[in-house]
């Protein structure tokens, strides 16, 4: 576990720590967002690298994330969001609560429905620090 190391500076980063086994996608996603956050001057290059492929559903995650805060932060959007990600042939629900579809469908951004990812509207958001 990466409880006192650096922080994933890129997605890719992220992937490979999954990789590795060094640390589980959600935890290691939430660390490399709390550097995105803190470092604006290095955020296009935090998502410009494609990362390796995991699964269809952290494929696809992993994409939109790029995409998502590409919009959010006004970055150019990497171009292996558009080729990445790509494979989940059913809608994927963040929690796996079947009271939570509806709200899901209405929230998700763009990025992650178009990819039939469906989470909350802050999925991305974190602490302030």
């Amino acid at each position: 576990m990466n409880l006192f190391g650096k922080k994933p500076a890129t997605l890719s980063d992220v992937v490979r720590r999954v990789q590795a086994g060094e640390q589980k996608f959600d935890p290691s996603l939430r660390e490399f967002l709390d550097w995105f956050y803190m470092n604006p001057n290095a955020r296009q290059q935090a998502i410009e690298e494609r990362p390796a492929s995991i699964d269809a559903v952290h494929d696809a995650y992993t994409a939109a994330v790029a995409e998502h805060l590409a919009r959010v932060y006004g970055l150019q959007i990497p171009e292996w969001t558009e080729v990445h990600g790509n494979g989940l042939r059913e809608p994927f629900f963040a929690g796996g609560l079947q009271s939570l579809k509806g709200v899901l469908v209405a929230e998700s951004p763009t990025a992650f429905r178009r990819r039939l990812l469906f989470v909350s509207k802050d999925a991305l958001s974190r602490p302030r620090m």
